[in-house]
């Protein structure tokens, strides 16, 4: 084992070294193309690599906490480690890396990546070894999720009602969407690293017990704020955030157009200022999640109508709104201005709706645009910022979902007989079942990881990639506990077919896999 045995620590940093060799010999085989993003596969699965490796380097240090959590870094090591393999299979010499690299990865599979290995590991989730503060707010919220979300989040998905009062309230109360504000403007954070780890937390907790109902809650509350903190006037800090930490305010976000998806700065929406000073905003927006029942939405404009210009010519609005229950709504202003929104019907992620809305002739006053006047011309760079927030949130998420997930298999597996058997004691469950509990275990520390990151900073490639893999990894998750239910996986009365429809939106929103892969990942990996 890792954590008792130093050799074995030292052969998994060389394994991965040499799985570090095999990738860059891919990214270098890419950087000698004339069009290097043009190699799409190629680069779209080195990102994909390059995201597990990351997390697997981290999570080495995991190891140290003893022989059980030794246990899930040798086969989460073994599981990326092969995959590695695998995207490497057939490119020895297009690539040129050195076969002996090859043979250490392999040798390393072959010793740790056994279906016993998998199998022993089973019942065996790791320990999470949070601080006395951390673990507190993981009992805290994790409480609230077991107290009033879980006995209400299967017929709010059924029936595709809105988010109760309740636990918008409650969860107001307990403070949570004021986490990462700055205590000057209303919220708890302090400045150190564990107010993005209690926020990343707080988020696995609460979408452990409803995805959509839960753990999104904070989401856009914390896209919006890392916005106006970054972009803000000092007035509009002290006027919007502390509406926002309390949940007085709650907000949505307005960036994407239906003929323009992840391709940010395609964006046509328009907004023209007026000589009153007053601004016009004209053009339609689409799944804009929690944006009925919102009191805030933040809207990505053109405000240079040269497109040209690209994203230079875009611009941030806080656009204030009333609140409205349902699947649809229609506002009026007495300038003749008019919103109009339609929730689109989705597999899963019911309860928040996302919208879409047509703003014709919609009047804001000039304070609604982030940075007043500098502001001008930032909306992408401040968008940007408030997404790195929402990409490692969305993590965060996926983690709580396959949590949820493995222990309802679990439940399950341990209840269920087949051909006179607990469904538990096959050897096919228990691989599956080690599998999980590796995945998870590895993405929750690196969410971890990233949040601490992000507090001084940086962290931005490591949001990205510790999202596209996790997002991944709870879809196969949820799958195969859903699998393990048999045809009962596939009724409504078992939670885990709304995880399963749940987990499938993590990959799609926040940045798009492929966005992501290859046109923030795979650039990053290119250029340096």
């Amino acid at each position: 084992m890792i954590g008792g045995d130093t050799v074995d620590r030292e052969k998994a940093s060389d394994a991965l070294k040499s799985a570090k060799n095999i990738i860059d010999s891919g990214i270098s085989h890419l950087r000698s193309q004339e069009k290097p993003e043009a190699h799409q596969a190629f680069l779209y699965g080195i990102a994909h690599a390059s995201s597990a490796h990351a997390i697997a380097e981290s999570f080495l240090d995991y190891a140290d906490n003893g022989p059980e959590e030794s246990q899930l870094v040798e086969i989460f090591c073994s599981d990326v480690l092969r995959s590695v393999a695998t995207i490497s299979f057939g490119c020895e010499q297009l690539w040129s890396f050195d076969n002996s690299d090859l043979e250490l990865v392999r040798a390393y599979v072959t010793s740790h990546g056994t279906p016993e290995s998998y199998a022993q590991n089973s019942q065996n989730p790791g320990k999470l070894h949070l601080s006395d503060d951390m673990e507190l707010v993981a009992q805290t919220f994790r409480r609230f999720g077991q107290d009033h979300i879980v006995d209400i989040a299967e017929e709010v998905h059924r029936k595709d009602l809105d988010v109760p009062e309740s636990i918008i309230s409650g969860l107001a109360d307990l403070g949570c969407f004021g986490l990462s504000i700055p205590v000057e403007y209303g919220g708890s954070a302090t400045g150190s690293s564990q107010d993005m780890q209690a926020m990343v937390i707080a988020t696995e907790e609460l979408s452990r017990a409803s995805l959509s109902i839960g753990g999104s809650l904070i989401t856009r509350p914390e896209i919006l704020a890392r916005a106006i903190e970054n972009g803000g006037t000092e007035k509009q800090k002290k006027d919007l955030l502390p509406g926002i930490a309390s949940g007085e305010n709650m907000s949505a976000v307005a960036v994407t157009e239906p003929d323009h998806g992840s391709d940010v700065a395609s964006i046509t929406m328009s907004a023209r200022k007026k000589d009153d000073g007053f601004w016009e905003l004209n053009g339609v927006k689409t799944w804009c999640t929690f944006a009925g029942r919102a009191d805030l939405l933040m809207v990505l404009a053109r405000t240079n109508p040269d497109l040209s210009v690209g994203h230079r010519g875009l611009s941030v609005f806080v656009v204030r709104k009333e609140r409205i229950a349902g699947h649809n709504f229609d506002l009026k202003q007495d300038s003749g201005g008019r919103m109009q929104g339609r929730a689109i019907p989705t597999l899963g992620y019911r309860g928040m709706h996302s919208f879409e809305i047509s703003f014709q002739d919609w009047q804001v006053p000039a304070e609604a645009l982030i940075g007043d006047s500098d502001g001008e011309g930032r909306g992408f760079y401040l968008q940007m910022a408030g997404f790195e927030n929402g990409r490692l949130q969305t993590a965060a998420r996926a983690v709580g979902v396959m949590q949820r997930a493995y222990e309802e298999a679990l439940e399950y597996c341990a209840e269920r007989k087949v051909f006179g058997q607990s469904l538990s004691d096959y050897q096919l469950t228990q691989i599956k079942l080690g599998r999980m509990a590796a995945l998870i275990q590895a993405c929750r520390q690196y969410t971890y990881k990233v949040g601490e990151l992000m507090s001084n900073g940086s962290g931005t490639l490591e949001a990205a990639m510790v999202k596209a893999y996790a997002c991944k990894a709870a879809e196969w998750v949820t799958r195969e506990a859903m699998q393990m239910h048999g045809g009962f996986g596939y009724a409504e009365e078992y939670a885990v077919s709304r995880l399963f429809v749940d987990a499938r939106v993590l990959s799609i929103f926040e940045g798009s896999d492929e966005t992501l892969c290859l046109k923030l990942i795979g650039r990053r990996l290119l250029a340096n």
